[in-house]
């Protein structure tokens, strides 16, 4: 997926997360976001989408020293799903006035503009799948946008450590982990690391210094395209969600093989 892509689907998941909130009880519990109810997870994806929109219409080269923005909150929590939709819709107006690729500083690797809009889509996909399992729904994803999710995630982790402290710990002796999708391809001819090519598998290296998405996995020092210490397999929304801690790893959605120590040692460590 591409910027102006991300862009329009950060209007289009907003406007499922309005749908999904705007007839339910906003004072119904989140269970993946312990403590919050339904009217917290709107007012923080609300704050998130005027916070990114800020820092891109100021287009900050160094991190910011407040993270104060004028809100504008409705007087009542009813106002929040038509609040999330302006929200979306000022963050789209200054999409589409900026260079999404100009240099801009950003937390995690991609030091552009159009990290942040990248971001704020998948802030939003998760908490709109969020609210929908408060609800007893079954969010659904599409395998595309889901697969983007995975890599944006993977790609960034490394570089989460001053807000998810614990990814810090996420050290080992040069052991491997592969997560590996099981639909929209035949689980064989993965590229490993980052997944630009959309085929749905990533591998993951960790390290005594640190971890990182292994981007080359026939060069030296590496176990081969279909090796790793521990794998897991699961459709790219199932393994999107996992990886945000939404769904158990041990689900009958998921096949694990290999070191589960090691499985067990990164959903410990990663959580984001």
């Amino acid at each position: 997926m591409n910027p102006v892509q991300h862009g329009a689907a950060v209007v289009a998941e907003t406007a499922r997360f309005v749908a999904t909130v705007k007839a339910a009880d906003l004072s119904t519990p989140v269970p993946s976001c312990p403590g919050w109810t339904l009217a917290d997870l709107a007012r923080h994806t609300g704050h998130v989408h005027r916070w990114f929109t800020e820092l891109l219409r100021r287009r900050v080269q160094q991190p910011p020293t407040s993270r104060e923005v004028d809100l504008r909150l409705p007087e009542h929590p009813d106002g929040y799903p038509d609040w999330l939709t302006d929200g979306a819709a000022q963050a789209a107006e200054v999409f589409a006035t900026t260079d999404l690729d100009a240099p801009m500083w950003a937390w995690g690797l991609d030091q552009h503009a159009r990290f942040w809009v990248r971001r704020m889509l998948f802030e939003t996909l998760v908490h709109r799948a969020d609210a929908e399992l408060a609800l007893g729904l079954s969010p659904r994803i599409d395998r595309d946008l889901a697969v983007d999710g995975i890599d944006e995630f993977l790609t960034n982790l490394p570089f989460a450590s001053l807000f998810a402290p614990r990814t810090a710990e996420l050290r080992a002796p040069d052991r491997t982990i592969r997560f590996l999708c099981t639909d929209g391809t035949d689980g064989t001819d993965g590229t490993g690391g980052t997944d630009g090519d959309g085929s749905g598998d990533w591998l993951i290296r960790l390290r005594p210094d640190g971890f990182g998405p292994v981007t080359d996995t026939t060069g030296p020092g590496t176990t081969g395209p279909d090796t790793a210490d521990a794998t897991v397999r699961g459709t790219a929304a199932d393994l999107l969600l996992l990886l945000y801690g939404r769904l158990d790893r041990e689900s009958d959605a998921f096949h694990s093989e290999g070191d589960r120590d090691l499985l067990a040692h990164w959903f410990a460590h990663s959580a984001f």
